[in-house]
């Protein structure tokens, strides 16, 4: 199996896969989609996490999350919302070592209950009932 990061496949990303991009961030679609149109986006420089962003990268970033979100309603009009997440460590589940961000489109229906959305990360923790604080 060809290691990710070993050259980064985002520091090495060929120009037909790139969706997006601006002078400091790049997106393209994730090889191994949770949902269709799910994409990717990272910074032009190579770094370990979001934590490592600098505020020009962030904004950056956030310009082609915002560009993707509207070319994906365009596109697939059954996306109804969008999870967005990023995993900083390798304990997180971050498997490639290169910053990027995750935009997953969502469908009604396309999971039973998705209350608590990016709180199934710890699945037993995705549901929860809320207190009165009366």
């Amino acid at each position: 199996m060809k290691d990710p990061n070993n050259p980064c496949i985002f520091c090495n990303i060929k120009t037909e896969e790139i969706k997006f991009s601006n002078d400091l961030a790049v997106s393209s679609f994730d090889s191994y989609p949770v949902s269709k149109h799910h994409a990717l986006i990272f910074p032009k420089r190579h770094i370990k996490d979001y934590f490592e962003l600098n505020d020009e990268e962030v904004l950056s970033c956030n310009q082609l999350i915002k560009s993707l979100k509207d070319y994906i309603i365009k596109v697939d009009p059954t996306v109804k919302g969008f999870n967005i997440g990023t995993n900083a460590g390798k304990i997180s589940g971050q498997s490639i070592m290169h910053c990027h961000i995750h935009l997953i489109p969502r469908r009604e229906g396309d999971v039973e209950n998705p209350q608590g959305g990016v709180r199934s990360v710890i699945p037993s923790k995705q549901h929860y009932i809320r207190k009165n604080n009366k």
